[in-house]
């Protein structure tokens, strides 16, 4: 019998699957291009001019290592929140951040509370390092707070998931809220807080810098792959007390935001009006999807992000037979994944051209089904 690497027991218990099936995945197996990508909540307005020069200019310098330590990056990031640099790191999107925090934080059997239906690579981490999650249903299609509190207590949870506005409804909280729900938290909990989709939110949604300074145990996510349009180059921060950030330094991947990351994020960031250019594209194309859903019959539920999530009104099976006959018509989008949460299907923002391939297919199945 031949002799294999000796990996983990972990490691060989885990499935062999990722949180996502990508576009790229489904165009393989259709042997077709989607004409609409409208599922991955991408910036499909694009980055701004300023960044396609600036990665342009940095383009003859990959045979360069990208600096280590995000330097210019991380000034910049400190300026614009009004914080120390040594507050922020930088990652390689909040998908590698938040693996970061679960491997800081995470041993085999250790407690991690999160919602049902939340984000799913914030579980593939915690599952990689052999947590147990505790999970919570949603109320009113938002994350349950006062639930969420309650694991955490009932569990001794060392870390808990919180994402606002939230990923798959689109749904938000109050920054009251979220800031009452971070300081009723114990002291030993770390909240990892999810702010991908802050740029798109009202300022209602987000909690000032000020509200949550001074918290070692809130750590504070964001991205450059949504509002900024830069979801290619992986290019996330994560900011707080100077001591809690300053433990990513210990296992982080140095190297991790390529040369032209770099570049393109520390131009978006200074290219403000390109982003409230784009925030008004999106808020456009929201309130759009919005009312072709309603010409169907549908609910459009109300969104803080670059997606609107539709309730079809019936079952699963209904809302995964929408989705199957838009995919059939070349239109990606997505649905969540658990009950009831899956009566619903979710469809990021985009370029006019390709909502109305959205409209035109979404009449086409509607009639279909009946």
């Amino acid at each position: 019998m031949p002799a294999f690497p000796r990996f983990t027991a972990l490691a060989r218990s885990l499935p062999p699957t990722v949180p996502f099936v990508g576009p790229e995945t489904q165009e393989r197996a259709r042997g077709a291009e989607f004409t609409a990508r409208l599922g991955a909540n991408e910036n499909g307005f694009g980055p701004a001019p300023s960044v396609i020069e600036a990665i342009t200019r940095e383009a003859s310098l990959t045979w360069r290592y990208a600096d280590p330590e995000n330097h210019d990056l991380r000034m910049a990031l400190g300026e614009h929140l009004g914080l120390a640099p040594e507050q922020v790191v930088v990652g390689e999107g909040i998908d590698g951040l938040l693996g970061l925090i679960v491997r800081l934080i995470v041993e085999p059997g250790t407690p991690v509370v999160t919602s049902l239906g939340a984000y799913p690579t914030f579980n593939f981490h915690v599952a990689g390092f052999g947590g147990r999650l505790v999970t919570v249903p949603y109320r009113d299609d938002r994350e349950d707070l006062d639930a969420l509190l309650d694991a955490v207590r009932r569990e001794n949870a060392p870390l808990v998931y919180l994402s606002n506005p939230d990923n798959p409804m689109g749904t938000w909280h109050s920054s009251e809220a979220v800031t009452a729900f971070a300081r009723a938290l114990p002291e030993t909990t770390m909240l990892a807080f999810d702010e991908a989709y802050g740029e798109t939110a009202p300022a209602s949604a987000l909690p000032a810098i000020a509200a949550l300074a001074g918290m070692p145990n809130v750590l504070r996510f964001r991205t450059f792959s949504k509002a900024y349009g830069l979801a290619g180059q992986r290019v996330g921060y994560v900011f707080g007390v100077e001591e809690s950030v300053a433990m990513f330094h210990r296992v982080r991947n140095h190297f991790g935001v390529n040369r032209l990351g770099q570049a393109a994020a520390l131009a978006a960031l200074q290219d403000q009006p390109w982003l409230s250019h784009i925030l008004a594209l999106t808020s456009a194309s929201r309130d759009r999807i919005g009312s072709i859903a309603r010409n169907h019959g549908f609910e459009p539920i109300p969104s803080a992000t670059n997606f609107v999530t539709i309730d079809c009104g019936r079952d699963a099976a209904y809302a995964k037979a929408i989705l199957d006959g838009l995919v059939s018509r070349s239109v990606f989008i997505r649905m969540p994944g658990v009950a009831p949460l899956n009566r619903c299907i979710r469809i990021s923002t985009g370029p006019d051209a390709e909502i109305s391939l959205f409209e035109m297919a979404l009449s086409e199945v509607v009639t279909e089904l009946g």
